[in-house]
């Protein structure tokens, strides 16, 4: 069920209300219930899946435990019967041993990730270049519903297993409580990629009813619904519009709609958040903020540090590290640096893993070739701009005075944020050749004038639906500037019951009036859940 549904207000009313009048002790048991009945709504079969996921997982990470206890503790009761080298060796083979559990398990749990998500993508390519190649093959094959959630939940489960597997902590003996970490139902639909150490610290703890922190909970919810509502709903219809009618709409549509997705993804992807982050925290539960003010970047390497934050570190850590330090990158790294130099040869092996990281990215947000393209652009743009370092630093030592100065970063930031909405298209029209063909048209069919003969105005909505939008994104600019969204959260703007009242009265209000609601308030889905 989506956030933004009468379905889910009512379902979170009663757990909340039955979560702080249960004795303590059941709080995490409830949440685990109400987790399972969350997930139904999207298809029984689901908690298959995602069963199946969290017991294969918990026993790998609970046997690895087991198995270094046990290794350690032999280790400590024959320490004087053996030699240092016969240490050595035993603890090697007892890693090796605990290695195997964790790739056996990682192999399954991805391997039903791909299955469901990646045949039927890999086997409509094969076809196609086995038809381009002279050969009369059609290979099909039976489309299996894809879990909700599946991405995140399999990224969240595997990251910790991972985690028990690096001892950077201890594996989860209570099964129920693992189930809970895998399944919380506020970050199932669209993140962010929790980690163990992070939301376990207060998933299971009683909590008491804490007016203040509720509020600040509710807020954050109704702020969410506002962006969602206000703004991504409302800038859906035009641009269902513009891209369901490419060859109509080129031009000047076409830049509208680098710059309409891009403030109808970060509306209705924050907005989501935003009700994950709330709602845990009405229920006394810490989860890890995934944006911190992106449009404010200024390149595309410190853009993705600042959005989607969970999914890039989580692919920092899981597989760039792990990539860059295995042993046929380190080969590979030294045939580089003894043919091309140190410096060049030195970076090639970086950028082999950068490579192969954004492919990963790209891929992970959806089995189609714009997403694969999209992924691979940006690792191509982080590696041209890593390599042009010596010319920036050579242009700034001439103009040192530059960088200083306020209309510069000004610059840096529009130039990111245009470039990052320019790749993004690729996520709007969801075809490559399609892609670059419409943003050739912004360069040979560009016709302004369109945008004051009243054209937009027959994009399904209206004068003041163009003028919310256009409020509704200054204001969200503006309060990204001032960082209004973390003041909001730690209530250093509303310290006073009275005013966390007035806010939530004000956003509900504004919400109410200027929302786009479908039948039975059911708004359309996010984004994000597709991936």
């Amino acid at each position: 069920m989506s956030f933004a549904s009468t379905r889910f207000l009512v379902f979170l009313a009663i757990l909340f209300v039955l979560y702080y009048a249960l004795p303590k002790r059941w709080q995490w048991k409830l949440l685990l219930v109400g987790s399972a009945v969350f997930y139904v709504f999207a298809g029984w079969y689901c908690l298959i899946y995602i069963g199946v996921t969290t017991v294969t997982v918990w026993y790998a990470a609970k046997k690895i435990d087991t198995l270094r206890e046990a290794s350690e503790k032999y280790v400590v009761e024959h320490k004087s019967e053996m030699t240092k080298d016969e240490r050595k060796e035993y603890k090697a083979r007892e890693k090796k041993r605990r290695s195997k559990w964790m790739k056996y398990c990682l192999i399954f749990n991805f391997c039903i990730l791909a299955v469901v998500k990646y045949t039927g993508f890999v086997l409509g390519n094969v076809s196609s270049l086995a038809s381009a190649l002279g050969f009369d093959v059609s290979l099909t094959f039976t489309s299996i519903a894809l879990p909700m959630g599946i991405s995140f939940y399999t990224f969240q489960a595997t990251g910790y297993l991972i985690d028990v597997a690096w001892n950077k902590c201890r594996a989860e003996k209570n099964l129920g409580k693992f189930a809970l970490f895998v399944s919380f139902f506020p970050q199932l639909l669209q993140g962010p990629i929790s980690r163990w150490s992070d939301l376990s610290s207060t998933l299971y703890e009683e909590h008491n009813w804490d007016t203040r922190k509720i509020m600040l909970g509710v807020q954050r919810v109704l702020w969410g619904l506002a962006k969602k509502l206000i703004v991504a709903d409302r800038l859906a219809i035009p641009l269902r519009k513009l891209v369901g009618a490419p060859d109509e709409y080129q031009g000047i549509y076409v830049l509208a709609v680098v710059f309409l997705y891009a403030a109808q993804l970060y509306a209705d992807f924050t907005g989501g958040i935003d009700v994950t982050i709330g709602v845990a925290k009405m229920f006394g539960i810490d989860v890890t903020e995934n944006f911190d003010r992106p449009f404010f970047s200024k390149n595309i390497a410190e853009y993705w540090r600042r959005w989607h934050i969970t999914m890039g570190s989580w692919f920092r850590d899981y597989v760039f590290y792990p990539l860059s330090t295995a042993k046929w990158m380190l080969k590979l790294n030294q045939k580089c640096r003894a043919r091309l130099g140190n410096g060049f040869g030195r970076r090639v092996s970086v950028y082999v893993c950068t490579i192969i990281l954004w492919f990963v990215t790209g891929i992970w947000h959806g089995s189609s070739w714009n997403f694969i393209v999209w992924g691979l652009i940006n690792g191509v743009v982080i590696i041209i701009s890593q390599e042009c370092e010596p010319l920036y630093a050579r242009f700034h030592s001439r103009f040192p005075s530059l960088k200083e100065k306020k209309a510069y970063g000004i610059f840096e930031m529009l130039r990111t944020f245009c470039l990052m909405n320019f790749i993004r298209v690729l996520d709007v029209y969801r075809d490559v050749p399609l892609t670059f063909s419409q943003l050739g048209t912004i360069f040979t069919k560009l016709d302004i004038a369109k945008l004051w003969d009243g054209s937009f105005t027959q994009l399904d909505i209206g004068t003041g639906d163009w003028i919310v939008v256009l409020v509704a994104i200054v204001a969200l600019w503006l309060f990204s500037l001032f960082d209004v969204k973390n003041k909001l959260n730690d209530g250093r703007m509303t310290q006073t019951l009275s005013a966390s009242l007035a806010v939530c009265v004000l956003l509900t209000v504004l919400t109410l009036v200027f929302g786009v609601y479908g039948i039975g308030f059911d708004s359309t889905q996010f984004i994000y859940t597709q991936f």
